[in-house]
């Protein structure tokens, strides 16, 4: 006989979203600043930063499900994932001020302190957010439940991006007082500060209801050897690394498109009138009107995909945003009111769409139970967040080659084959990386009826496994 589950309380909800409001402080810079950063503040030549990336993303990315592993082995009062929000939540704030500090080394010493630091907030990075996100997995049983607690999560993510978009450009300027390194380098003493908050928030306000089956065994060569042939997963994890390629790509050159292709225009605002407005400016407006566009689509796809069900929904909404990002090839960079006109509809819709992938890997960590009787949920979302960070790492190493060799300058006024290359990055590329990761997910088999018959089956073993421990 299945058993009933109760509804997570929103303010546990809100709580857990908290943790996602910390991360993201750092990952949308990671996502949309940080190539900026190192060639044009760091003065890190570009291809040298390209490799950097990509060798230190690799490196991070293996650490995720060995993260995962020693996640799902933890044993304390506070459960397996939520102490680590706790112990590392400072270290990590210490971390981002000293990757965005340029002390000045030489061009090698340099190099070589981007290289540690980078590794290290990445490490740390690594070591509190598997934690966090294998949270979403086990505080409800109930798939519907989890997509809630995702949007929620997300709808804090959106929130963290609007802030970052908002006011990091304008911070790091204000704050520095004409000095830009030591402009970001407070702006993170400031976004520390408020991510240890957020953390202990998320620590303080949530619970960990899903536990493994009793009778499992612990077995590192069983969790691989199940995730490496969870079909559902796998599927998943090809459409996460395309999807952050179609994020990571654009996301590397959105401050260099603004700064060299747009630059600086005299626009004509309503209730403003007539002024010159600076590409930070510019940026700031466009990546913020971005965040809330996100944010307004996350509130909508709860209901969107409970009425078609995530895959459908995921496969209907990247199309959107794939046009809407294609299309900016075709559109003049004086024509700014086209460019935020598709920045509004492209975020909308892909915003969201993290919301699917996540709640969907909660789904695969329950066929995993369902199908073999095991259970390691930290594993399947460190595993799924390395993919996360492959995919960052070579959309990166993509952009930043690419602008190299059609000879990008940091700084200088672009050649015409540099302009061009930096359009195609932002448009064409990663349009056609969205249509690979959709045709991917077009062979996802969980559907709503499979994840509802999953759901009830668990029910009904854990009620079994309860009833015979009492």
């Amino acid at each position: 006989m299945s058993q009933s589950v109760p509804t997570v309380p929103m303010r546990e909800k809100i709580s857990y979203g908290f943790g996602d409001l910390a991360s993201v402080l750092y990952w949308q810079t990671f996502m949309l600043y940080f190539t900026f950063f190192y060639t044009d503040v760091f003065l890190i030549p570009v291809g040298a930063a390209a490799t950097l990336f990509l060798v230190s993303r690799i490196i991070d990315g293996v650490n995720d499900p060995l993260m995962g592993i020693l996640a799902d082995r933890t044993q304390t009062k506070w459960g397996k994932f939520r102490p680590y929000l706790l112990w590392l939540c400072v270290p990590f704030a210490i971390a981002g001020v000293l990757v965005f500090s340029t002390p000045d080394f030489g061009d090698t010493g340099k190099l070589i302190y981007a290289y540690i630091t980078f590794t290290l907030i990445m490490v740390l990075y690594t070591a509190i957010n598997i934690p966090y996100t294998a949270l979403l997995g086990v505080i409800s049983p109930n798939s519907n439940d989890r997509t809630t607690i995702s949007s929620v999560k997300f709808l804090f993510a959106f929130a963290a991006g609007i802030i970052v978009s908002a006011t990091l450009l304008p911070m790091v300027k204000g704050l520095g007082g004409g000095d830009d390194a030591r402009g970001w380098q407070l702006s993170f003493v400031v976004y520390g500060i408020a991510a240890v908050v957020f953390f202990l928030i998320a620590f303080k306000g949530t619970k960990e209801r899903v536990q493994p089956p009793k009778a499992q065994k612990q077995s590192i060569k069983k969790d691989l050897m199940e995730l490496v042939t969870n079909k559902p997963w796998l599927i998943l994890l090809a459409t996460t690394i395309t999807f952050i390629l179609f994020v990571a790509v654009r996301g590397s050159v959105t401050v260099h498109y603004f700064k060299y292709v747009v630059g600086t225009q005299q626009l004509s605002l309503p209730f403003m009138g007539s002024d010159s407005y600076s590409f930070e400016a510019i940026t700031s407006a466009y990546n913020t009107i971005g965040q809330i566009s996100s944010f307004l689509g996350v509130l909508m796809v709860s209901w969107v995909a409970n009425k078609i069900g995530k895959k459908r929904a995921f496969t209907y909404i990247f199309l959107i945003a794939v046009f809407s990002t294609g299309i900016i090839y075709f559109i003049p960079a004086e024509k700014l009111g086209l460019l935020f006109f598709f920045q509004i509809t492209g975020s909308m819709t892909g915003g969201p769409l993290s919301v699917l992938l996540w709640a969907m890997y909660a789904d695969t960590a329950d066929y995993a139970e369902w199908k073999n009787g095991r259970r390691a949920t930290g594993l399947v979302f460190s595993a799924s967040t390395m993919s996360q960070k492959f995919g960052w790492a070579f959309g990166a190493y993509i952009a930043l080659m690419l602008m190299s060799q059609l000879g990008f300058a940091p700084n200088q006024t672009q050649s015409a084959e540099s302009l061009n290359g930096l359009v195609m990055l932002f448009s064409i590329i990663p349009a056609v990386i969205g249509l690979g990761s959709i045709a991917i997910l077009f062979v996802y088999p969980l559907d709503d009826d499979t994840v509802d018959k999953m759901g009830a089956d668990l029910a009904e073993r854990r009620g079994m496994d309860t009833a015979e421990a009492n």
